[in-house]
């Protein structure tokens, strides 16, 4: 008799395997590369000391917030994720979307406003955990790449113009307009504090000449470290300049958000935006570090991971999370095998936070400023919109406008304009699909566009057209009137029309209805329809349909070059396309056609 007890362990231990992906990775490199793991996590964790700081002040947070989120989401991260170098943290694109979603609600660094971050996150971490669940990763594909380039430029100069206060000294309203934020500066000018404008830009300047001279070294810990022994010997915070001030020790402890339905109505529009722009960014960074290094990562587990990690952090005082560019690249280049650097990066910031916070007093808070700064400038890629225009004006286009909304109007409004103008450039591609008028080559069984080939000719009596598209509801009213106009168009001599199907990958219940209405408007005219080359999932649909039967079975074959020569050879033609083609095999002799047309329809 088996043993239950060890068969229920190793159903558990299968079970567990399905939900926690950690020992599919421990095993084969967490151990082996533990060293190098160690490496990577420390020096990303030595980037993310400052940055996290830095961020949660970019999102009208205290400083000690960007720590928290530093600490258990990146603990949790390793047991559900698939990417093996993706740096988990705050990042400056998902602070900016969190200030601009809790200014209107809250006043900045209040209890209240971070009561509300912390419910955001626990809201975004919920809502990518059932995206994973439902196998909603797909969703991703509604930020294409034009609506990512104009949105992450436009938010670099919003997090850029964001600081524009803290650098210079001056008391500033929180916005996510530049142009506000550059009038109120105008409106302060007789108040910019001139020790604290030298000090942002030295830090600006080291932190710019560190990354041309040396780029994996940790310059904004440098720059902090010196700028905080500036600030204490010198006495700068006497002398007028904001500095950090206290900071609470030790490691957060478990709370549960203040959950309040008002709240997280209001919140709602933020949540959805925050989870797919954080997805996105997970997602497109993990591919890239997954095609490097050859393997493959899961955006449904993504989802999840970066789901659970949000959740469990908010559980602990943590701001929403996601992976940054920066630190996902520092941490491959200095050597990570796994999503174990992660955690080695949380113990470098839960020691931080047990022991170090009180030497963050006296870091100034322009050298903060600068290090957004610094960040954000990386994020202007103005060399992809040039691309973007260069290549394909529509998705230059769409790159500019989600640009100009999310500049002018709002971050939320940028992103769901673009995404809008994204779907209505497909639909319109798919509504006005490009349909060739095929004409023969000769000497061959092929057939291409007489307007891109001098030499293919048409066949007399037949009109043969290529649809590149789907068959849909979409673009069936558009591809009635042409084929009906293009089959009136030579002088009446049509006697058929057939439609090269190889290219149509699928056929909906409308476009089929469309296609009988098509049939039976050329057979009025005395003109039949046939199609060749027809897959076969499409010609389950044409069986299931009145059209199969309104055409005949006759009227479908295997390929365009069988139904010419069967049209050809019933007409009695003497074309010289009936004869052999040297060195092609004869695959159409049958009888009456009846060996194709049985192999189409089995």
């Amino acid at each position: 008799m088996p043993d239950t007890s060890e068969h229920t362990l190793s159903t558990l231990l299968h079970q567990a395997g399905d939900v926690f992906t950690i020992n599919r990775w421990l095993p084969e490199d967490g151990l082996r590369g533990l060293r190098s793991d160690m490496q990577a996590g420390l020096t990303v964790g030595v980037m993310l000391v400052p940055q996290g700081m830095a961020y949660a002040v970019l999102a009208g947070l205290p400083p000690i917030y960007g720590l928290y989120a530093s600490l258990l989401p990146l603990l949790i991260y390793p047991f559900f994720g698939t990417s093996r170098h993706l740096a988990v943290g705050v990042i400056a694109i998902d602070m900016l979307i969190v200030a601009a979603g809790l200014g209107a609600l809250a006043e900045a660094g209040t209890a209240e406003y971070i009561e509300l971050a912390i419910l955001l996150a626990a809201m975004v971490g919920l809502i990518q955990i059932l995206m994973g669940i439902g196998q909603l990763g797909f969703i991703v594909n509604l930020l294409s790449r034009p609506v990512i380039a104009g949105f992450t430029s436009a938010a670099s100069i919003i997090i850029i113009f964001s600081q524009l206060g803290n650098f210079l000294g001056v008391a500033l309203p929180q916005s996510q307009h530049v142009y506000t934020l550059i009038w109120e500066a105008v409106q302060h000018i007789d108040s910019v504090h001139g020790l604290t404008v030298i000090v942002g830009t030295l830090a600006l300047a080291l932190l710019f000449v560190f990354k041309r001279w040396k780029p994996l070294f940790p310059a904004p810990l440098f720059v902090v470290a010196l700028s905080i022994l500036a600030a204490w010997g010198l006495g700068l915070d006497a002398e007028g300049m904001a500095v950090v001030g206290s900071i609470p020790t030790g490691l957060p402890r478990p709370d549960l958000p203040a959950i309040s339905l008002g709240n997280a109505r209001e919140l709602m529009p933020t949540a959805l935006t925050l989870a797919l722009v954080q997805f996105m960014s997970v997602i497109s960074l993990g591919k890239v570090f997954a095609a490097q290094h050859r393997y493959s990562i899961d955006p449904n587990r993504e989802l999840v991971a970066i789901g659970a990690s949000n959740v469990v952090g908010s559980l602990f005082r943590s701001l929403p999370v996601s992976g940054s560019f920066s630190r996902t690249a520092v941490n491959a280049q200095s050597g990570a095998r796994s999503p174990l650097a992660n955690i080695f990066a949380a113990l470098l910031i839960g020691l931080t936070l047990l022991f170090l916070t009180p030497l963050f007093a006296y870091l100034p808070i322009p050298v903060l400023a600068a290090i957004i700064i610094a960040a954000s400038i990386s994020l202007l890629d103005v060399k992809e919109m040039r691309y973007l225009l260069r290549t394909k004006r529509v998705d230059g286009g769409i790159a500019l406008l989600t640009f100009t909304v999310t500049l002018v109007v709002g971050i939320q409004e940028g992103v769901l304009t673009g995404i809008a103008a994204s779907v209505v450039a497909v639909m319109y591609r798919i509504s006005r699909p490009n349909v060739a008028v095929l004409g023969h080559l000769p000497g061959t069984r092929s057939f291409r566009d007489v307007r891109r080939h001098e030499s293919a000719g048409r066949i007399e009596g037949i009109l043969m057209l290529r649809v590149d598209a789907s068959f849909s509801f979409a673009n069936s009213e558009f591809l009635k009137d042409l084929i009906l106009q293009k089959s009136q168009a030579a002088d009446h001599s049509i006697r058929a029309v057939i439609i090269d199907a190889s290219s149509i990958n699928d056929l909906d219940t409308t476009a089929a209805g469309v296609l009988t209405a098509v049939s039976e408007n050329l057979k009025k005219r005395g003109v039949e329809l046939y199609f060749g080359g027809m897959k076969e999932p499409v010609m389950k649909t044409m069986r299931r349909t009145d059209l199969y039967d309104v055409l005949g079975e006759d009227h479908f074959y295997l390929s365009p070059h069988r139904a010419v020569k069967h049209l050809l050879e019933d007409w009695g033609s003497s074309e010289e396309y009936l004869e052999d083609v040297p060195g092609e095999p004869d695959l159409s002799k049958s009888e009456d056609g009846a060996e194709e047309r049985a192999e189409t329809t089995s």
